[in-house]
């Protein structure tokens, strides 16, 4: 399973119209927007490109002006930062921090 973190945007003036869909197409699951018309949700795919089929689907809504992939995570990528955040692992990766 692969799992899609995506920036969906619209205009203020639409933003409970594009919600609405969102949160009623079973396309994505919302997790957070603000008054500007920018909506954080994320997809879930089994392979082969799902999650940006997915995308592209939620683009064609009504009002929604874009939507961008802001991560892309396979399970066993998702597994090991879960194991490394359990562990203590560092918040800010070192590389970052330079």
């Amino acid at each position: 399973m692969n799992i899609a973190g995506i920036v969906v945007r619209t205009v203020p003036e639409h933003l409970d119209v594009v919600m609405e869909a969102l949160e009623t197409d079973g396309l994505s699951e919302v997790h957070f927007h603000d008054a500007t018309g920018k909506i954080i949700v994320t997809v879930e795919g089994g392979g082969d490109g799902e999650e940006v089929t997915k995308m592209r689907e939620i683009m064609s809504l009504p009002y929604v002006i874009s939507a961008e992939l802001a991560y892309s995570y396979t399970e066993d990528e998702l597994d090991l930062a879960r194991d490394k955040l359990a562990r203590g692992g560092d918040a800010v990766p070192e590389r970052l921090n330079s």
